[in-house]
């Protein structure tokens, strides 16, 4: 009982650490830049006071359910050592997982000029697809890099035989589909599969499923976008809402919980049907661990109900508001800092961030640890959310920042540690989730129709924005990395004074 709650009091304090500083920011901007209605301020701490429970009742959940699951099968699926069923059961589980994505139906809203049904099939068919291939990379020991410079590749001619207003949404989709129930199953499931191999690679081969898994959803949009040819996305814009009194408040919050408490179940459902097979037919795991896996699933139940409750009724309006606020002063252009401060401290509050950070650290030996990576997580999106707003406010196509952006990425990696790299990829699909969607997504539509732009080319592609740029940072992470290891090294063989940590191999 002691055990529990002090976990339960480390994870609310994580959760109020992660939180806080977004509340802050949005406070002072309300009170001394722009004015916010009473309204919009009052469902915006309520929503941040769920986001906090929401993340606590996550990140146990996920530890003690999502992350032993993940790892548990990938492990027992390389023990087969049937590539004919480790290919099978990757399609399934990748299908599984992004049908399973809450954040999937919020993009298949996004663009109603493709039936629903077929643009989340069709994502999840990617998904599965990039998820065998993932799992081929580990086992054939494929260098990650190649397979960006292909798969990029070949998304980015796509590009341009795709609509323009296409071309941000097909992006943004890479990183809404890597939510808050893909990522901590699939990492767990990259290091189980690892922990098979004997071999000095196998930390370097744990990351790099999500980053792969991001590629298919691009793809399948843009595939989507020829077959259909849609004149324009039809993307829908996101409405301030108003709160007239104290009980307007309480009916919105009643109203959209039992709508959570039904998405998320039936989201969860095919993950836990699957493993329940899974676990009759080869697992056979000790009723003890089944009942830790069952409350973890419950405790993640909770936690993303009220997180996701929070974040679309309470932060979803606050960031629209917000940003047609700024926009609409005649000092727009602090928008720029607003929200680069703002996207420093908000990525923070991504569930699946906590997830990455912790599992980094660990299977590193604390070589990267869990502080570093998230200061460098935050850098940068802070950069992209300032290249986001310098476009919502100037109309720059968005090829002017991802292809740029994606060559450095890919350039990078061949100068960089491998583990590195697939951190660095796998960190843009968790760094780019519900936060960024219900925020800073809302706060880029807000800007732009007060500036006069059009949301569908300059507002959309902030989610991709925000899933490129910590590519670049946690790689230049990894460059400090290897000089400061040369120094070391230099200092040992040249100078003869001892250093136990000269030369560090990742």
């Amino acid at each position: 009982m002691k055990v529990w709650k002090h976990t339960m009091q480390t994870k609310m304090r994580e959760a109020v650490i992660a939180v806080v500083p977004v509340l802050g920011i949005v406070l002072f901007v309300s009170f001394a830049i722009v004015p916010i209605s009473p309204g919009v301020l009052l469902s915006f701490l309520a929503g941040a006071l769920l986001v906090m429970a929401g993340m606590m009742f996550f990140t146990l959940g996920a530890e003690m359910s999502m992350t032993p699951m993940g790892e548990k099968v990938g492990a027992q699926m390389t023990h087969s050592k049937s590539i004919a069923v480790m290919i099978f059961l990757s399609f399934l589980l990748g299908m599984i997982i992004t049908i399973s994505e809450p954040d999937l139906q919020v993009l298949a809203e996004l663009i109603p000029s493709i039936p629903n049904r077929i643009l989340i099939l069709t994502v999840a068919v990617g998904v599965g697809i990039f998820l065998i291939i993932a799992m081929l990379r580990m086992l054939l020991g494929i260098p990650l890099n190649r397979l960006l410079i292909v798969f990029y590749g070949v998304a980015f001619i796509l590009l341009f035989m795709v609509p323009g207003s296409f071309r941000a949404i097909a992006f943004d989709s890479g990183g809404v589909t890597t939510g808050p129930m893909t990522v901590p199953f699939i990492m767990a499931l990259g290091v189980g599969v690892a922990s098979v191999r004997d071999d000095k690679h196998v930390a370097n081969d744990s990351f790099g499923l999500v980053a792969l898994c991001s590629i298919g959803p691009i793809l399948a949009v843009l595939c989507l976008g020829m077959i259909y040819h849609p004149s324009e996305s039809g993307a829908f814009i996101l409405q301030n809402l108003q709160v007239q009194d104290s009980v307007a408040l309480r009916q919105m919050f009643t109203n959209a919980f039992p709508l959570y408490m039904k998405e998320i179940a039936v989201s969860l459902f095919p993950i836990i049907l699957f493993f329940g097979l899974f676990q009759i037919i080869s697992l056979h795991l000790p009723v003890k661990n089944l009942l830790k896996i069952l409350m973890g699933l419950a405790y993640t139940y909770i936690g993303l109900v009220f997180f996701l409750t929070g974040a679309n009724v309470g932060f979803m309006p606050a960031g629209t508001y917000l940003g047609s606020a700024i926009a609409a002063e005649k000092y727009r252009y602090l928008l720029i800092p607003v929200g680069t401060v703002i996207g420093f401290f908000i990525v923070k509050a991504e569930p699946a961030v906590y997830i990455l950070n912790h599992q980094v650290e660990e299977i590193t030996d604390g070589a990267i640890s869990a502080k570093v990576m998230g200061i460098s997580l935050s850098v940068g999106v802070a950069l992209s959310v300032a290249l986001a707003m310098i476009r919502v406010l100037t109309g720059i196509s968005i090829l002017w920042f991802l292809i740029p952006g994606y060559t450095i990425a890919i350039g990078l990696s061949f100068f960089v540690p491998k583990i590195f790299t697939a951190i660095a990829f796998d960190s843009g699909g968790v760094a780019s989730g519900p936060m960024t969607a219900t925020f800073l997504l809302p706060l880029a539509q807000g800007a732009c129709v007060a500036a006069g732009g059009d949301p569908v080319t300059d507002a959309f592609g902030v989610v991709a924005m925000v899933a490129m740029t910590p590519l670049i940072t946690i790689q230049i992470l990894g460059l400090v990395h290897v000089l400061q290891n040369r120094r070391r090294t230099e200092k040992v063989f040249l100078q003869g004074i001892p250093d136990e940590d000269a030369i560090i191999e990742l």
